[in-house]
C-alpha cells in the first residue's frame, strides 16, 4: 500500500521547480488543496506545468529571476505553508505581489515571517497584527542575515532560506530545536549549496538551481493513522511503501516502538535528498509511555 505524497514536500517541489533552469519531472504530487494553491500560484506567475498522468507534472522552470507579476492577488486559500514560504521567495523579486487567502488564513499573524523579512531589506505591508493580506513591494535588495529564531518552525526557517537565495551575502537561520529540513535537503537536490553547522542552516545567495526528477515520498503523517490501527488491530499485518522517513519526521514511529510496536523499516534509500523506505507494522500490544520532549516536538505534527 502507498499512501498520498507528502504535502511538505509537494509544496517544495513546485516552488523550487518553478525558480530552476530546465525542466523537473515530480512523481506523486499531493493533489490537495493547500499544495494545489501553491501550483496555482505559480503558473499565475507565468510557470508553465503541465499534468504528467494522475499524480505526476512537468514543471517548465523559469531560473532564479524568470517569474512574472501576477495579474491578481495571490489567493492561498487556507494554506499557511504557501504564504509564509512565497513570502520570501516574492520578497527578492523586482514586481510587486499580493498574498492573500480565505477568512481562516486570514486571520493568522504573519509578522513572524514579515518582521525578519524587513531586517534582509524587504517592503511587506500587512493588516493590523500583522494578518494577511501580505503586499511585498519588489525591486528591494535584499540583504542576507543571521536570524536566531525565537520559536522552532520549519516554515519560518524555510521563508528566510528562499529570500536568501536573492540576498547578497550569506543568509544563516539558527534555530532553537530542530525542525523538519525539507527545503534544505531539496535544496541541495536541485544542486544548491546548503551549509548545516549544528543548529545553523545558511546559503549564500546569488546561485542556480538545476532541475531534477523528484518522486515524492508519502507522507508519514498519512501513514501515521494506518501504523497505529494495525498496531491495534488483531491479526494485522500491512506494509507501507515508499514513505519518507526523513528523522525529522519519524517521532510517530520512535513513539509507537517506545509503546511496543512491532515496527519494521526495510528498503532504505535516498530520493532527492529524502530518506524513504517502506515500512511494515504487525498487530502488538501496547503499553502506555512517558513520551520524551524531544520525540513529542517532532511528532506533535503528525497527529493532527
Amino acid at each position: 500500500m502507498r499512501v498520498p505524497g507528502d504535502k511538505s514536500i509537494s509544496h517544495r517541489s513546485i516552488m523550487l521547480g518553478s525558480i530552476a533552469e530546465g525542466e523537473t519531472r515530480v512523481q506523486g504530487f499531493l493533489q490537495g488543496a493547500d499544495a494545489l494553491a501553491t501550483l496555482s500560484a505559480f503558473r499565475a506567475m507565468g510557470v508553465r506545468i503541465d499534468n504528467d498522468g494522475d499524480d505526476g507534472l512537468v514543471v517548465h522552470g523559469v531560473g532564479l529571476h524568470g517569474l512574472r507579476a501576477a495579474a491578481n492577488p495571490l489567493d492561498l486559500g487556507n494554506s499557511g505553508t504557501s504564504m509564509r514560504l512565497l513570502a520570501g521567495l516574492l520578497a527578492g523579486q523586482q514586481f510587486d505581489s499580493t498574498l492573500t487567502g480565505d477568512s481562516s488564513l486570514s486571520g493568522r499573524p504573519m509578522n513572524r515571517v514579515a518582521l525578519p523579512l524587513r531586517s534582509m531589506g524587504a517592503k511587506i505591508d500587512t493588516e493590523a497584527g500583522g494578518r494577511p493580506p501580505l503586499r511585498i513591494k519588489g525591486g528591494e535588495q535584499l540583504q542576507g542575515i543571521h536570524y536566531p529564531m525565537p520559536l522552532a518552525s520549519a516554515q519560518v526557517k524555510s521563508c528566510l532560506l528562499l529570500a536568501g537565495l536573492y540576498a547578497d551575502g550569506e543568509t544563516r537561520v539558527t534555530e532553537p530545536a530542530p525542525t523538519r529540513d525539507h527545503t534544505e535537503r531539496m535544496l541541495q537536490g536541485f544542486g544548491y549549496k546548503v551549509l548545516r553547522d549544528g543548529a545553523t542552516a545558511s546559503l549564500q545567495g546569488g546561485g542556480v538551481l538545476r532541475g531534477t526528477d523528484i518522486d515524492v515520498p508519502g507522507d508519514i503523517s498519512s501513514a501515521a493513522f494506518f501504523l497505529v490501527a494495525a498496531s491495534i488491530t488483531p491479526g494485522s499485518a500491512l506494509t507501507l511503501t515508499h514513505v519518507g522517513v526523513n528523522p525529522t519526521r519519524t517521532g510517530v514511529i520512535d513513539i509507537l516502538q517506545l509503546m511496543g510496536a512491532d515496527i519494521e523499516l526495510a528498503n532504505h534509500r535516498d530520493v532527492g535528498g529524502e530518506p524513504v523506505a517502506d515500512i511494515t507494522v504487525r498487530a502488538a500490544p501496547l503499553k502506555g509511555v512517558a513520551i520524551p520532549p524531544s520525540l513529542f516536538i517532532i511528532s506533535m505534527v503528525e497527529f493532527q
